[in-house]
């Protein structure tokens, strides 16, 4: 992978001030019941109702409206299995260039179908990251387009980390934040904004029992190697980029590991008390919440609700 720069808290700020005019400023719900059963004050950032239905559209706003005109006039490439891919079509569109996405197949077909209708060109691979990455480099080449990393890259993290002021000004006294961590762009990102705000936040990242190597790469000190992922979690089956899992390490983030039978149940908890449609990767963060509710009781928690982007028919209940 190409080597990133990570960005700084100043770069979230400057991302902030570049996405404000088609961002929207998503709101903060509250559960007493869900207060209850963590034991802590918790604060849900409702992400899923971004435009394009996830967090995703901050990073690759801030990654479209970065480029020169010259370099925005070839166009964006990426490679996603969905959120991403919808985002950036949407970022392109709002500046009207063209985006190219790279989708592996067996995507959920409800992201695909988002990702077709904000106009973007679809290019099909294996379902595999080496794959994934090959396209996009062969679509790049052919285009001259530029390549919008999913995650390892630094206008993204910065993008996605522009959620994290907003959740601290929308609730006052947040000391620990957690959040799904697949490929990192996320986790980085509001790793970096909330210790730039306040350096004693407590970070926590979720992710699934089936595609746990955060979890393995930061209890070893090393990232791990390639694994087979094994959850219905399709947004956090990536092996965590370079780049951010050097950005876990140095904010001390702890990862979370939980089972799919616990994310379901936490999609259906959400659905009752907060009447929010989820997808299984952002349901990992309430399912953390319940099954390590002792490392939060009596804390003031913000929790990132990543996306709502689901396929009804194909859930398992």
């Amino acid at each position: 992978m190409h080597r990133v720069i990570l960005p700084t808290f100043e770069d979230v700020r400057a991302a902030a001030a570049r996405i404000a005019p088609y961002a929207a400023v998503t709101p903060v719900m509250r559960s007493d019941r869900l207060d209850a059963l963590v034991g802590a004050a918790v604060h849900f950032k409702c992400e899923n109702l971004q435009r394009g239905g996830a967090f995703k559209f901050r990073g690759a706003t801030n990654a479209v409206w970065s480029l020169d005109d010259a370099t925005a006039a070839r166009g964006v490439v990426t490679h996603s299995s969905g959120n991403h891919g919808n985002a950036l079509a949407l970022a392109a569109r709002s500046r009207g260039i063209p985006a190219h996405v790279v989708v592996p197949e067996g995507a959920v077909q409800a992201k695909v179908d988002a990702i077709v209708a904000a106009g973007a060109h679809i290019h099909r691979c294996e379902p595999t990251q080496a794959a994934r990455e090959a396209a996009a480099a062969a679509v790049q080449k052919q285009t001259g387009a530029d390549l919008v990393h999913p995650y390892a890259d630094a206008r993204v993290m910065a993008g996605q980390g522009t959620l994290v002021p907003e959740l601290l000004r929308q609730a006052p006294g947040i000391n620990t934040i957690l959040f799904p961590i697949g490929g990192g762009g996320l986790a980085s990102g509001c790793s970096i904004a909330a210790h730039g705000v306040e350096p004693s936040i407590r970070l926590f990242g979720a992710e699934p029992e089936g595609a746990d190597d955060a979890f393995r790469s930061l209890r070893d000190g090393k990232r791990v190697g390639p694994f087979v992922a094994n959850t219905i979690c399709d947004g956090l089956r990536t092996l965590i980029g370079e780049p951010n899992f050097a950005v876990l390490q140095q904010h001390s983030v702890t990862a979370l590991p939980v089972s799919d039978e616990e994310t379901v149940a936490a999609m259906k908890l959400l659905w009752t008390e907060l009447k929010l449609v989820i997808e299984p990767s952002s349901a990992t963060v309430l399912a953390a919440l319940l099954r390590y509710a002792p490392q939060f009781a009596g804390r003031t928690v913000g929790v990132v609700l990543t996306g709502g982007n689901v396929d009804l028919d194909a859930l398992p209940w």
